[in-house]
């Protein structure tokens, strides 16, 4: 049972082995706890971006990074990548700012709210991160069928033999397939790294409501 349970138990009791516990005093540490799984939220946020920055540098000379950076495709990768960029970079601001006011909320009602705030943040931030996967896939696979000699090649026997849809269709899948396979293993982290500081803060919520409705 942490220090937030025990406090509760003996909100308001009256024997005398326990000293008088004020609803303040249970805020305050609503308060110290929100704080922390907000903080932690913004760190982990920033490591999940260095651990991704890193993993593109480390695999960018593989033979299919080389392969690809041969293409004429600045016009579409540098783009998408500055959007990505700031976007991030926006949702960064958003965490540490989301910690600040949460650091420095003095009621109930206010910290709920900041509490509200946090979830759809991190909410949006996951939806933003799936479909820029998404959209940075259909744009490779663009850029792929557009200048990869060997594919062209095979797309234009694939028409010449009546069987061009039948190309599309398998390629289409198989990219998808792979697609849906890493996006169910980010879902997947999102849920147990994400998922678990939010279901705390939504215990942090209800416990807001029910001090509220007690006080």
């Amino acid at each position: 049972m942490d220090e937030l349970e025990l406090l509760k138990k003996h909100w308001k009791q009256q024997d005398t082995e326990y000293p008088h516990v004020s609803a303040n005093d249970i805020y305050k540490m609503i308060l110290k706890r929100s704080s922390s799984i907000v903080k932690w939220i913004f760190i982990i946020s920033l490591l999940e971006f260095a651990l991704w920055t890193g993993l593109s540098f480390f695999l960018k000379d593989t033979k299919n990074a080389q392969h690809f950076d041969k293409m004429d495709s600045d016009y579409l990768l540098i783009p998408l990548t500055v959007i990505g960029y700031v976007i991030l970079a926006y949702f960064f601001y958003l965490f540490y700012k989301n910690f600040r006011r949460i650091s420095a909320t003095d009621s109930a009602k206010i910290l709920m709210e900041n509490i509200l705030r946090t979830r759809r943040t991190v909410k949006n931030y996951v939806i933003f991160n799936l479909v820029f996967m998404v959209v940075s896939a259909m744009v490779v696979l663009y850029i792929e069928f557009d200048q990869d000699t060997a594919l062209i090649q095979k797309t234009q026997a694939a028409a010449a033999n009546g069987e061009v849809f039948m190309f599309y269709a398998k390629t289409i899948l198989i990219v998808a397939g792979v697609l849906a396979v890493f996006v169910g293993i980010l879902l997947f982290f999102y849920w147990l790294i994400y998922g678990l500081l939010l279901r705390k803060l939504n215990r942090n919520y209800r416990e807001l409501k029910k001090l509220e409705m007690e006080s």
